[in-house]
């Protein structure tokens, strides 16, 4: 099948591209690399265009012969939407709805869109089930829920055959530890605190320890790239048959903060620097899946379910790569 892959060159993007193409696809990628990386992508077609420009998504859709799109093109920073948030509209539904309107316009119907647990803000209970209330509390989440209701009503007027998959915490490095996290800044906890043990800053800070958890600190569902971009493949196969297929992706298990950082010590045998601070503004203390629904419906089966084991290909691509794609 030929899929555009539109925001290819980034972190998920990029590894579900290598997935498809290992996969007998063709994947097409489309990027205007404000955040992804040239070199994160070869041995495939990579068409540098925007979102914004419907004229030029209608000429790939048409010249490229194009029979799904999956779309990895949002802008994914809360902080960032909070403080700017027509931006965030813009981008994540605005330019959301062009892609949409240009595969109504050449009969493109199969759409993966790449989703998030933000949808559901403060959750009212965990795990989190699909159908938990929708209650976003930023603009992050917010465009996002708003692309899935518009993805629901194109769907119930037989214009399209959907997957929004909402993600809780990508992690790792996939293809083999070849495509890794490389983003600019960086805001990620698993890379973060990889950087911190490799001496690349001064120190990882803890944004809370007195929650009621076990160690005080928060805590949350990391799911390794190559099982999250698996799943995309699952559910593209499975819209032959239904129009609308929402699932959560995630462990189901969670891992506090203080985990995380001292599965990055055991992996890289090093220590650094820990700074304790205050609470941020809007962070639950535990957010972890349901992911019962992809396991039944798609056959979906985690790989690298263990943090160390996660973390471990994160460690290998940062080591192999300090200074991020510009090593390549």
């Amino acid at each position: 099948m030929r899929i555009l892959v539109c925001g290819g060159a980034g972190y998920i993007g990029s590894n579900m591209t290598a997935l498809l193409a290992r996969e007998g696809h063709e994947p097409v990628v489309f990027d205007n690399f404000s955040k992804g990386h040239r070199t994160a992508v070869a041995g495939v077609p990579v068409i540098r265009g925007d979102l914004a420009d419907r004229t030029g998504l209608l000429q790939v859709l048409r010249e490229s012969r194009i029979e799904a799109v999956m779309h990895f093109a949002a802008f994914i920073e809360v902080g960032e939407s909070v403080q700017e948030p027509l931006r965030y509209y813009r981008n994540n539904l605005s330019n959301t709805e062009n892609v949409l309107s240009a595969m109504e316009a050449t009969g493109v119907t199969k759409f993966v869109f790449s989703s998030t647990a933000a949808v559901y803000g403060t959750p009212r209970r965990v795990p989190i089930a699909e159908d938990a209330p929708k209650e976003p509390i930023n603009p992050y989440g917010e465009t996002k829920w708003a692309v899935e209701r518009m993805c629901h009503y194109q769907a119930e007027a037989g214009k399209l055959r959907f997957a929004a998959l909402r993600y809780f915490n990508a992690c790792g490095a996939g293809d083999q530890a070849r495509l890794g996290e490389d983003h600019r800044p960086e805001s990620h906890l698993i890379p973060l605190t990889i950087q911190a043990a490799l001496g690349k800053r001064a120190d990882i800070k803890i944004y809370g320890t007195n929650y009621p958890t076990p160690d005080g600190t928060c805590i949350r569902d990391y799911i390794h790239v190559d099982d999250l971009c698996r799943a995309h493949l699952l559910a593209l196969n499975r819209l032959k048959e239904h129009a609308e297929l929402v699932y959560n992706l995630g462990n189901g298990q969670g891992y506090s903060v203080r985990q995380v950082i001292d599965a990055v010590r055991g992996v890289s045998g090093r220590d650094f620097k820990v700074v304790e601070t205050e609470r941020r503004p809007g962070d639950p203390a535990v957010l972890t899946s349901d992911a019962t629904k992809a396991r039944t419906e798609l056959g979906w089966r985690t790989g690298k379910p263990g943090l160390e084991t996660m973390v471990e290909t994160a460690w290998k691509w940062h080591t192999e790569h300090p200074n991020g794609y510009c090593d390549l």
